[in-house]
């Protein structure tokens, strides 16, 4: 039985890079070109779907669970764990303005890291969780034939080659590390708020990569030290803190926040764009970035978009777009879990509840949350439990 509401994670464009060696990755590719992906991921520097082609992707997946006896239940909600003698007896959800039992020995948390809720559930019930370092920004926009012509120089538009990645990182002295992730070739800037009153946003692609603009997050890490306590859910409440400011900042409409790269460094808010149009669909406004992110996160950002400037010449073009936030690159906590991969209480460990993935803290992408799903059922199995 699997749960979801939908909105965070539905604007995944199905990146499948990753920096893991385990070996349980091939089977994840494999599957994924089974279900109907592009058989390139095999081979691919840059592997990677496109929101259009990941769609029907999922869509396979689904309906393969259903072939083979299990559920798929929208818009239901995990509210509630039953618990006895320290081992799992079954879930409470909601669905469909009910309340319901469901008798199981075996949970998988594969929450995602936007189910804030559910966290602070597990948190309520004694599970034992802890901070983690995470890493928060914005997106920076360019026009996708920049970035080719930055890249291929005169092979520029041809065929075979598709629009362009580019993938940087520097460590300002006395500061910390900035660095581009989930780079969109092609792609477009979307709002991804799973929270009433807040705005995030993110990137996604077509397998096509084809828009007018290229779209990257421009993050820097934010450690423990920096949340506002010692709290283990103190992580996410920094993200609502800054979320909630764009959201208010952007007019509370869930209109995104935008700076042009030439106002951003000179510290002057933006009144009106350059000549580079934001793809965000929702729409932006020309704002102040720094109302929005922490002190420390905006200057290194700053320094590090002079030094990607020498790296990508023309990175820090004045008409460049910053769109913010980008606050959910990763989880701000971990469900801590033993060698058995199930959760405890306390010093007491709790039989059957198996954390999975990135909302739990143990993943940073697609590929590797997939390849420790494979773990956990690994480790399922070998108690010879049923799971749901």
């Amino acid at each position: 039985m699997q749960f979801g509401e939908g909105g965070a994670g539905t604007f995944s464009d199905g990146k499948l890079t990753t920096g893991i060696k385990d070996e349980r990755q091939t089977k994840v590719f494999q599957e994924f070109i089974h279900f109907g992906a592009p058989e390139q991921i095999m081979y691919s520097n840059y592997p990677h779907i496109g929101t259009d082609k990941l769609k029907e992707v999922v869509k396979n997946f689904r309906k393969e669970i259903i072939e083979l006896g299990g559920e798929i239940h929208f818009n239901a909600k995990l509210t509630d764990l039953i618990i006895y003698n320290n081992f799992i007896q079954g879930i409470t959800y909601t669905e469909n303005g009910k309340t319901i039992d469901f008798e199981t020995d075996t949970v998988v948390l594969a929450i995602g890291h936007s189910a804030r809720d559910t966290v602070e559930m597990l948190y309520n019930k004694g599970i034992n969780m802890m901070q983690k370092p995470f890493s928060v920004g914005t997106r920076i926009e360019h026009p996708r034939e920049f970035i080719d012509h930055a890249q291929y120089g005169d092979y520029a538009g041809h065929p075979a080659l598709g629009a362009a990645n580019y993938k940087m990182a520097c460590h300002p002295e006395h500061g910390r590390g900035t660095y581009t992730f989930c780079m969109c070739p092609g792609g477009t800037v979307v709002a991804a708020s799973s929270e009433e009153g807040m705005l995030v946003v993110n990137g996604m692609s077509e397998y096509a990569r084809d828009k007018e603009n290229s779209n990257s997050a421009l993050l820097v890490g934010i450690n423990p030290e920096d949340f506002p306590s010692d709290h283990p859910l103190a992580g996410i409440e920094l993200q609502r803190q800054i979320e909630r400011k764009a959201f208010d900042i952007g007019g509370k409409d869930y209109t995104a926040p935008a700076q042009t790269v030439k106002d951003f460094l000179s510290n002057t808010k933006s009144t009106k764009l350059g000549a580079i149009k934001p793809s965000c669909p929702t729409g932006t406004v020309p704002s102040d970035i720094r109302e929005i992110l922490p002190e420390k996160v905006t200057d290194n950002i700053a320094d590090a978009l002079l030094k990607m400037d020498n790296m990508l010449k023309g990175f820090a073009m004045p008409d460049a777009v910053l769109t913010a936030p980008e606050s959910r690159s990763s989880s701000p906590v971990r469900i801590i879990r033993d060698d058995f991969y199930q959760c405890s209480r306390g010093d007491t460990p709790l039989g059957g509840l198996y954390p999975c993935g990135e909302g739990a803290g143990y993943a940073g992408g697609i590929v590797s949350a997939a390849v420790d799903g494979i773990r956990c059922f690994e480790a399922i199995l070998s108690n010879e439990t049923p799971f749901i």
